[in-house]
């Protein structure tokens, strides 16, 4: 099997496995309980919490909330940050059509509230416009959201810009780093944000936990209330994903700009390669500043859910966009935002690498493709 969907999940880390596999085995205790056992459970997860913080450059541990996925950190950003935000007269929430579904639904509950969204669209490149985010931060604007890098394309956005110019203007900047850990320096020294939301599974850590870092004491109400995560998010936390998740966001910034390099020669390589042999293949993003792992490929007239049925058939695994909407007939919002057609839009793959992605298996994706695209194409 050729996996080269990397930005839906890596493989599991073998440390990981190995530490969860024991971790699981073991009674850990509750960390709420004040007994010996409780008590030693807290401990691991204080450590845990702690390495996150020093990792990210966080003020304090006490910053790091442990959700159950970055999708749930995200949501609890931008409708918690909405709820409790301090100057109830500002009732807008600005953020961008390129957003993940999890961010686009956390807006989509804003508005149910009683609030103003405005969705700023990108630019043809894929990259939404720093001038056009900041046009949209008016004087009634409460919160604003914008991925440091897009999920579809690898499109890297102006987040540096926009966090520093909502502090100016006392707004609360939430960025969803899903797609940016491991691939890019990615942490609160570059940029000032005041939430900040990921996930383990897409750096070979387990699914089924992720962080939300809270700075600068920004009130968020919990979506599950509890006293657990300092009263942001209700429920007995998992020590054993925690200490999963610290182990792959470990050796995902270590190997960091190792593997940006090597990824970036295999991805150029492959570009280059198929639009060699497929004439009028496009790429999204292309001209943008991109991550190493991403490429968007368009292969005009192709049927994409086709093309990718027979990928799978030969043991080759790729998407057509954000996972969480895979079987959906509707064409990615993220491509159509960019200005593609429709059938444009469903005429496209996502190609992510990643740790164990080499260029043999490349060259035989390559192959495939040159042999498959002709035939999946429609008869006009």
């Amino acid at each position: 099997m050729i996996l080269l969907d990397f930005n839906a999940g890596a493989p599991l880390l073998p440390a990981v496995a190995d530490h969860l596999s024991r971790a699981f085995a073991e009674t850990a205790g509750n960390p709420s309980s004040v007994h010996q056992v409780g008590r030693a459970a807290r401990k691991r997860l204080d450590a845990a919490r702690a390495r996150v913080a020093h990792a990210f450059g966080a003020a304090s541990p006490r910053e790091i909330v442990f959700t159950g996925s970055g999708s749930e950190a995200a949501a609890l950003a931008i409708i918690g940050g909405f709820t409790a935000r301090e100057r109830p007269e500002r009732r807008a929430f600005v953020t961008s059509s390129l957003e993940h579904p999890c961010v686009l639904g956390a807006a989509k509950r804003v508005e149910q509230l009683g609030g103003r969204v405005v969705r700023v669209a990108p630019d043809s490149s894929g990259a939404v416009s720093a001038q056009a985010m900041l046009d949209a931060l008016t004087d009634d604007v409460a919160l604003c959201s914008l991925m440091w890098v897009n999920n579809e394309t690898g499109v890297r956005q102006p987040v540096e810009a926009v966090s520093r110019a909502c502090v100016e203007r006392g707004i609360v900047f939430h960025t969803d780093a899903v797609q940016a850990i491991g691939k890019v320096p990615a942490t609160l020294r570059e940029v000032p944000a005041d939430l900040l939301s990921f996930s383990a599974h897409k750096l070979g850590g387990p699914a089924g936990v992720g962080v939300l870092i809270n700075r600068r004491q920004v009130d968020v109400a919990p979506l599950v209330p509890g006293h657990q995560e300092n009263g942001r998010r209700g429920g007995t936390q998992s020590v054993a994903l925690a200490e999963g998740l610290v182990l792959a966001l470990d050796a995902a910034l270590a190997s960091q700009e190792v593997e940006s390099t090597r990824l970036t020669a295999l991805r150029d390589e492959l570009e280059d390669r198929l639009l060699s042999a497929l004439p009028g293949t496009r790429i999204a993003g292309k001209t943008a500043s991109r991550v190493a792992n991403t490429s968007n490929l368009c292969f005009p007239g192709v049927d994409g859910e086709g093309l990718l049925v027979a990928l799978d058939l030969e043991g080759i695994c790729v998407s057509t966009g954000a996972a969480c909407a895979s079987g959906s007939l509707t064409p990615s919002h993220v491509l159509t935002s960019m200005g593609l057609t429709a059938a444009e839009a469903q005429s496209s793959l996502r190609l992510s690498l990643g740790r164990t992605t080499t260029a043999a298996e490349l060259d035989a994706v390559v192959k495939a493709l040159v042999r498959l695209v002709p035939v999946t194409r429609f008869v006009d």
